[in-house]
């Protein structure tokens, strides 16, 4: 589905002086060496070109330091977790050389990239496993403007959950959003004992197949409560994107607001305004926050509880994210928030196919163990779902068990509708949208190029390698 650019009103930031006199935002307000420890590492551009990011992209084990004296021998790219930062603007050619050092094969999935098929990065799929030692060639435009992120597609709860996910995040320069202090937030978790060796990928067996494992040690941007230094009243971007691989993030920030910008595909229809915000795996949100406190005091960033299934809420409490320690200075006066608008045409309705799906988890068998059903089988046992180029298709996606289920489209991007079939306000792209427990999603997807076998899966990835994925095989030639 083609995707329109933004179309802005209003669109600086602008600030009230104190004579009453309005001035453009271009400049940072955050004390120096505000983001120094939730700042990524970047990874290194090789190519001259200012339209092509090149970039070499290592997958190995090393030990990586999460908190003072919690040191973990993970799985990394580059040594680091997480991954390097890659940037690009909408339209630059993206090519990454991955060399595999670890001891198990991998791949590199795109993760909400409109990718040629070939560049998905599903193993017997898209391409071969990249073996131990093997390379391979990551190639592709990067179309769209907004946070997205790369990680494996081989035994992913695995390999995601030992620390193999990074960002890649494709600006454009025109969005209008005018806030100079920048943040791009990965939101993780991962378990290891005191010996730094890493929690077994099936600790708990079917049962922790169900639940979704979730690492003792929750993460920003690699670290164990990190401390992010603001001015009280100054405006802060955070692009977030939630890289666990089943942990969900109910972000609050003592009761002060998230001013919501953008979501999976890049700046929304129109922000809106919470004091709560949801981010489960896969998920991401472009957010303005503008933390107030007294100069020299501090303001916690939370992930409440939230009740994905059961396991998820008994017997816990709310987990610190971060912390934000405000300078000296005095609170700013008020900011006016930038008025943003993005044009957004959903596609129109007649004549689309519907496609029900309808995810279970049928009582465990005589072994013990459990799978989950996507219309009735588990992946492995199930047909391919079939598209044609040009086809519009309407989802509806029920959820007939006691767990929530954020399910993932590869390569295409959709728009979420109500039970009425119209669009949910603000609009917004999402290619990953959750399915609460015994609820009901609804979307519409053009598939207007780009043909192959791509992957649809709940994104805990433990309930993907339990059965709960598919395929669609997008076929060309127009729908009948």
């Amino acid at each position: 589905m083609r995707r329109p650019g933004y179309v802005l009103s209003a669109v600086a930031l602008i600030l009230a002086g104190s004579a009453g006199t309005p001035a453009a935002v271009s400049s940072s307000f955050a004390p120096d060496g505000w983001d120094q420890e939730l700042r990524l590492s970047e990874a290194h551009d090789n190519n001259p070109d200012p339209k092509i990011v090149e970039v070499d992209l290592t997958a190995r084990v090393a030990d990586v330091t999460v908190a003072p004296e919690k040191a973990v021998r993970a799985w990394t790219y580059d040594g680091r977790l997480p991954g390097p930062l890659i940037r690009a603007h909408v339209g630059d050619r993206v090519i990454v050389h991955l060399t595999n050092n670890l001891p198990r094969p991998t791949t590199i999935h795109w993760h909400g990239v409109r990718v040629p098929i070939e560049m998905d990065g599903v193993p017997d799929v898209s391409q071969p496993e990249v073996g131990t030692g093997g390379t391979f060639t990551y190639d592709f435009v990067a179309r769209d403007a907004g946070l997205y992120w790369y990680h494996p597609h081989v035994l992913s709860a695995a390999q995601v959950g030992f620390g193999l996910y990074g960002a890649l995040l494709v600006e454009d320069p025109d969005d209008g959003v005018g806030v100079a202090d920048e943040l791009t937030l990965v939101l993780s978790d991962i378990g290891f004992d005191d010996h730094g060796v890493l929690e077994s990928a099936d600790s708990g067996g079917p049962a922790g197949m169900v639940f979704g494992r979730e690492g003792t040690y929750v993460l920003a941007n690699g670290k164990v409560h990190p401390t992010l230094r603001a001015r009280s009243g100054a405006p802060q971007r955070w692009r977030i994107v939630n890289a666990a691989k089943s942990r969900f993030f109910l972000l609050s920030l003592e009761g002060q607001d998230f001013y919501v910008i953008g979501s999976d595909g890049g700046l929304q229809e129109r922000p809106q305004t919470t004091d709560s915000l949801l981010v489960t795996p896969g998920e991401r949100a472009d957010v303005i926050v503008t933390p107030k406190g007294p100069p020299g005091g501090t303001l916690t960033l939370r992930a409440d509880l939230y009740n994905r299934g059961y396991g998820s809420v008994e017997f816990r409490i709310p987990e610190d994210v971060l912390t934000i320690a405000f300078s000296n200075e005095p609170t700013l006066a008020k900011r006016t928030l930038p008025t943003l608008h993005r044009d957004i045409v959903a596609p129109p309705l007649a004549g689309a196919t519907a496609v029900n799906v309808e995810l279970t988890l049928p009582p465990a068998g005589p072994d013990g163990k459990s799978e989950f059903h996507v219309n009735g089988v588990p992946f492995w046992k199930a047909k391919p779902f079939t598209a044609r180029i040009g086809e519009t298709q309407i989802w509806t996606v029920k959820n007939s068990t006691k767990w929530d289920h954020p399910m993932h489209l590869h390569g295409f991007s959709f728009l979420p509708l109500d039970e009425n079939l119209k669009p949910i306000r603000p609009m917004a792209w999402k290619d990953t949208l959750n399915v609460p427990i015994d609820g009901t999603i609804r979307f519409v997807v053009v598939f207007d190029e780009r043909p192959g076998m791509w992957m649809f899966h709940c994104h805990i990835l433990d309930h993907a390698d339990g059965g709960l994925m598919g395929h669609l095989h997008l076929l060309p030639g127009s729908p009948e």
